[in-house]
């Protein structure tokens, strides 16, 4: 009886295992003939793994802000699929991040494949459910074959809360029939458009940042396999042939020969493919490998082959739409177009499965035996353990080994002082070793200055963490200058019966002020250093006092504590030097009321920013307005308006302009960043933007005859793709308090104020160059002398301009304590 329930047990397990569905069997619909939402493909991929488990393994990673679930899909040939945990570990042994055993070269190549990062090219998406099916389909030997010596994995959706946002508009937007007709409304998204995450963050500028959740979870577990391949699934507008392998420069100087060598023979392989078909495409322009925060460029300096793949369509193609010649793109092409990048790119994996492997590990031998680069060490040395304690999470998440300076003497290149110096640590001091698996990453992202191939690139040229952080740091071209001890600093507090004082110099102290008035205490700021018990107190510094916060004083040193605070206790308001408690210049911090506009004109990404600050990072209320409807809205209900970058049309209209400084005259307080900044500064709110300078009266008369085949080259001499520069500031104003007089802005623009004679110049560049990054020679003499952080009072009120983004992308961690400034602090 046994026997026959066991025999009919495998009989059914069988017949389960091959009831593998096809997409439009699953689904309902032929694929591509509509779009399928995230719950849908999830559904499809866990069926997948139910039906195939010898070939297939799924994991769930993790969720998006909005609880839709990441899952990555885990596929190979049945015998590698026993073993699959053993290949996982064995690839990072060749890597030396696993150090139990030694690596083992004989080893399937890892390809992953990562779908739809960008919510509105969602055609990739529907790919991923297409080769997975085929790569699960016994019928096809060619794919079984490739699948012995490939590990493929799919990730069908790196951001499912924007697809969702693009593909459920889109079904409320379209008919029974695709309407092709470009300007019928299914191919003009609503405002923020699908692009974006929750947050409205790009998730593909975001790999080594890892400011969302989706990235947090995403790299975690990309770093537990480090694959051989990474190809990223992307569209462009409608009318551009496909893009693929190889990519333009620059290429960053770490990518390899091997890397690029085998790009090349990657896009050749696509090639044949659609030279076969008759479909058109290009490489090597436009999708440079330089920023390192990509889905490609991560991933190359992390040893892997990384690749971009664009098709056409993006958010205006729909399910289909006449392209500039005249030609019909359907949602069909777009699929079957990836799709054929996708199996080609596992085909030449296959074929060239050893010598990827080889390579592999030699590329990861070459960075632990020599490092990469001129230096050997960099070096972080902070006065705060809150701002060392953030660079170290920073590095953690990537996986850098780092340690503590042994306090060897050593000369390097001073970050701040662009000399080379003898070190000088701080209070805090880590150092990191780039002989280790991550000695590419660890260049690319502490290298002073980057080496651009080419000055036509596609995102910033400058990042270096040191100026991103507000650390100083050292590059130094010697080794040997670690200890592994990485000891953590947890500060404790003592009660008080007085009060506690609060050294304001980092972002978490600007993260404690903001739970403190959320929670409902007073609060009150030093104008003027002060001692106390023979210690100095900086200007800023915190006072949280037991008068006026009785009910709530008790449960202060728990609140310091989780914010890792460090609160000196006090029995008295008398100080020995500077002003007394009760002073007028100690000022009592009122709690604001914030509005942020969002909406038509406002990048979404930028009020993004601001949202996600305060949402997830402050834990501070915020409204979001639209910024059409500002004139329905009671504005006397907010003391703090925030304008992103954008414009305003508000601002434009004399009536609604008027209105807005009505409200400031009143007591309320702009703060207004790039593009609304200028926009301020031309509708009379305060300041001038700063004109450059008159051309010499000897210019070349032939200045203006240009070659129409230099037009791209020529337009980088007005272009300023992020660049840092060092700002002087003001550190006696309020919005500077925390800072040492200086503080690295990153330019994405040309922005510059002329010197407010009225308010203050918070922040100033004054004459020379950027520190780090590119800058066009038509305006590198522009950006100087000139004020790009200010303070214009208005009646009663004040608008705060900033020329750049402080909080740029959430990484540009040193400007989050200057924002936070202008919130709490300014007016005050």
């Amino acid at each position: 009886m046994t026997r026959i329930i066991l025999s009919l047990l495998l009989v059914s397990m069988n017949f389960a295992y091959a009831q593998l569905k096809s997409p439009d069997n699953f689904l309902g619909y032929s694929l591509g003939s509509k779009y399928t939402p995230h719950y849908k493909i999830v559904n499809y991929f866990n069926a997948a793994a139910s039906s195939k488990p010898q070939n297939m393994k799924l994991e769930k990673y993790g969720e998006t802000s909005e609880g839709k679930d990441l899952l990555i899909a885990i596929i190979s040939s049945a015998e590698n699929m026993q073993n699959i945990e053993e290949i996982r570990k064995n690839n990072l042994r060749l890597t030396g991040l696993l150090t139990d055993k030694a690596g083992n070269a004989n080893a399937p190549a890892i390809v992953w494949l990562s779908y739809n990062v960008h919510g509105d090219e969602p055609s990739s998406s529907e790919v991923a459910i297409k080769i997975l099916y085929e790569l699960l389909n016994p019928s096809n030997p060619q794919i079984n074959n490739w699948l012995k010596n490939t590990v493929v994995i799919i990730d069908p959706c790196l951001n499912p809360d924007g697809r969702d946002r693009y593909v459920n508009w889109f079904n409320q937007m379209s008919g029974k029939n695709a309407d092709a007709n470009i300007g019928s409304r299914e191919h003009s998204q609503p405002w923020p458009g699908g692009r974006t995450n929750h947050y409205n963050f790009d998730l593909n500028r975001d790999w080594a940042w890892q400011s969302q959740i989706e990235t947090q979870q995403r790299v975690k577990v990309y770093n537990e396999w480090l694959p051989q391949i990474h190809c990223d699934y992307h569209e462009q507008y409608p009318s551009n042939p496909y893009y693929f392998a190889p990519a333009a420069e620059p290429m960053h100087e770490v990518i390899t020969p091997w890397q690029r060598s085998f790009q090349t023979d990657v896009g050749k392989n696509h090639a044949k493919y659609f030279d076969a078909n008759g479909w058109l495409y290009f490489t090597r322009e436009i999708f440079d490998l330089f920023y390192p925060s990509y889905g490609d460029t991560y991933p190359l300096f992390n040893g892997a082959i990384g690749m971009t793949y664009e098709q056409a369509g993006h958010g205006v193609g729909g399910l289909a739409v006449v392209k500039n010649d005249g030609d019909t793109l359907t949602l069909k092409n777009r699929i079957e177009h990836h799709f054929a990048t996708s199996l080609s790119t596992i085909e030449i994996a296959s074929l060239n499965a050893a010598k990827l492997i080889l390579e592999f590990k030699k590329y990861f031998d070459e960075g632990n035996k020599n490092g990469i680069g001129e230096y050997k060490t960099y070096i972080v040395t902070a006065e705060t353990s809150n701002k060392f304690d953030a660079i170290k999470t920073l590095l953690t998440n990537n996986k850098i080994q780092f340690g503590i300076y042994n306090n060897k003497p050593a000369k390097g290149y001073n970050y701040f002082s662009g000399k080379e110096e003898t070190v000088k640590t701080g209070k805090y001091t880590l150092a990191v070793n780039v002989n280790q698996p991550k000695a590419a990453l660890i260049k690319v992202l502490f290298e002073p200055k980057s080496l651009l191939s080419d000055s036509v690139t596609y995102d910033i040229t400058g990042w270096a963490l040191p100026f991103a952080y507000g650390v100083n740091g050292y590059a130094i071209k010697e080794g040997g200058l670690l200890s592994k001890d990485t000891s953590s600093f947890k500060n404790h507090v003592e009660k008080s019966t007085y009060g506690y004082l609060v050294n304001y110099a980092s972002f978490e102290e600007a993260k404690l002020l903001g739970s403190l008035l959320s929670k409902g205490y007073k609060v009150r700021f030093a104008e003027k250093n002060f001692s106390f018990n023979k210690k100095t107190f900086n200007k800023g510094t915190l006072l949280i006092l037991r008068s006026g916060n009785e009910k709530l004083y008790d449960a202060l040193p728990r609140i310091f504590e989780q914010y890792n605070t460090d609160a000196t206790g006090v029995g008295s308001g008398f100080v020995e030097s500077g002003f007394d408690f009760g002073s007028e210049k100690i000022h009592l911090i009122k709690k604001p009321s914030v509005a942020v506009l969002t909406g038509n004109g406002v990048v979404p990404e930028a009020a993004g920013e601001v949202w996600h600050l305060f949402d997830q990072q402050l834990n501070y209320p915020i409204s979001l307005i639209n910024a059409d409807d500002i004139s329905y809205v009671n504005l006397k209900n907010f003391d703090v308006l925030i304008l992103p970058n954008g414009g305003y049309k508000f601002l434009n209209d004399k009536e609604g302009s008027a209105e807005i400084k009505s409200w400031v005259k009143r007591g309320g307080k702009i703060i207004a960043m790039e593009g609304a900044a200028v926009q301020l500064a031309m509708n009379d709110f305060g300041l001038k933007v700063k004109k450059a300078s008159e051309e010499k009266d000897n210019k070349d008369d032939y200045a203006d005859v240009r070659r129409f085949e230099n037009r791209e080259r020529e337009s980088v001499t007005k272009n300023i793709p992020g660049a840092i520069y060092k700002v002087e500031l003001d550190d006696s104003h309020p919005l500077a308090f925390g800072y040492p007089g200086y503080y690295y802005t990153l330019k994405l623009n040309d922005n510059i104020f002329e010197f407010t004679k009225d308010g203050w110049n918070v922040g100033v560049i004054k004459k020379g160059r950027s520190v780090s990054g590119f800058v066009g020679s038509n305006l590198a003499d522009k950006i100087t002398d000139g004020s790009v952080i200010a303070v214009q009072p208005m009646g009663a009120g004040t608008i705060v301009s900033f020329a750049d983004d402080p909080i740029f992308r959430s990484f540009w961690e040193n400007g989050k304590l200057l924002f936070s400034n202008a919130v709490f602090f300014v007016g005050q």
